[in-house]
């Protein structure tokens, strides 16, 4: 990692390079930040493990980290943490800039959730203006070696599981685990992390979920455990910071950008964006036996450097489904308080190019295991 600092009016711009292992080899990553807030709050340290501590932070006022990619010019800043401050004056803030290994930094931010190229095509995906606070995600779904390894220690730590899960080889995407499997799953990630668990099954979070389908689950959206990620953290992660495109990429898809199904109809692709070159499954990922699952990591990321977002298995999301969304309120929707079906996001091997969107909800009931259906882990800052 290399750190320089700049001063900039009464901010201080920090450029940091992090050296980051992604799917596909080491990558490096280059972004600045900068800090605003009262000008008598001191920066005192920024650490070799990119950890920012800063003193003198006045009660009441919110602090506002931001980062960009270049400078100078630096005029698309985005908010990438803001943190309000409620003791005493001479508060000591301390926050680290270099994302989890295997995880990569959603930063904080306003977007148009929902269906603006198809004009809301399944009429459940309304645009709606939303606030989603920064949060780290798994680069990349999580592995069948990955669950193995996890499943493994919590089965021998007091945990239950409804399935043992499957993989068409260790490093592909986990299929064939249900909304509660995958919930109890990210709390014993992680406990073997030695973390604070999010989800509990009392409301004054004493009692770890480890055990049974329980729908009454509560999420500590404080602790800073493994989780699903909300369906509107699930959509902002997914779009890469390119907002108001049909996908990650672009408007249009084939199978250089994601593992799914082609459908055509009467010698032509159903869908006019679909532009891979036969109908049917890619063959690349087809040897003769389903599902047909391809490794993780095997496309292009998108913008905020996610693997498969489209595509390969379709991802369980925290949020019961329902319409409208980005419910009970705008700023960090969490969803409806109950419901009948968990909330699935982003395409399968199995699904057409329409499900593939971006915008596009699914739903399934809880206790669904199919060998489309896997997940990917999210942890708050």
């Amino acid at each position: 990692m290399k750190i320089k600092l700049y001063s900039v009016s009464i901010m201080l711009v920090l450029f940091v390079g992090v050296h980051q292992a992604a799917a596909q080899g080491l990558v490096t990553r280059t972004q600045f930040f900068r800090v605003s807030g009262p000008a008598t709050t001191k920066i005192t340290a920024f650490r070799p493990d990119g950890t920012l501590v800063w003193s003198n932070a006045q009660p009441g006022a919110t602090y506002t980290v931001q980062t960009v990619s270049s400078l100078p010019g630096g005029t698309n800043w985005v908010d990438y943490v803001r943190i309000p401050v409620t003791n005493g004056v001479n508060t000591n803030l301390i926050f680290s800039f270099i994302p989890p290994i295997g995880m990569g930094l959603i930063p904080a931010g306003s977007f148009t959730m929902g269906d603006i190229t198809d004009t809301n095509l399944n009429g459940d995906a309304v645009p709606t203006n939303v606030y989603v606070s920064a949060f780290y995600m798994d680069l990349n779904l999580v592995s069948y070696s990955q669950w193995q390894t996890v499943y493994n220690w919590a089965t021998n730590h007091g945990y239950g599981f409804d399935d043992s899960g499957a993989g068409k080889a260790a490093n592909h995407p986990v299929q064939a685990v249900d909304w509660y499997d995958v919930v109890k799953w990210s709390n014993a990630r992680s406990q073997q992390a030695g973390m604070t668990p999010a989800y509990y099954t009392d409301v004054g979070f004493t009692q770890v979920y480890t055990n049974g389908d329980v729908d009454a689950v509560y999420v500590n959206w404080t602790n800073r455990g493994y989780r699903l990620p909300t369906e509107a953290e699930w959509e902002k992660a997914a779009r890469g910071g390119r907002f108001g495109l049909r996908f990650p990429w672009g408007n249009t898809i084939d199978w250089n950008h994601a593992n799914y199904q082609s459908y055509w109809v009467g010698g032509t692709p159903y869908y006019s964006y679909d532009l891979a070159p036969t109908n049917g499954y890619d063959a690349a990922f087809t040897n003769g036996v389903q599902p047909y699952t391809s490794p993780v990591g095997s496309f292009a990321p998108n913008g905020y450097g996610l693997y498969d977002m489209v595509g390969n298995v379709r991802e369980w999301c925290w949020d019961w489904y329902g319409t409208p969304y980005g419910q009970p309120t705008t700023n960090n929707p969490t969803g409806p308080g109950t419901g009948s079906y968990r909330v699935l996001r982003g395409g399968s091997w199995f699904y057409y190019a329409g499900i593939a969107r971006c915008a596009n909800r699914g739903n399934d009931v809880t206790d669904d295991f199919e060998g489309e259906i896997g997940f990917r882990c999210v942890r708050g800052l």
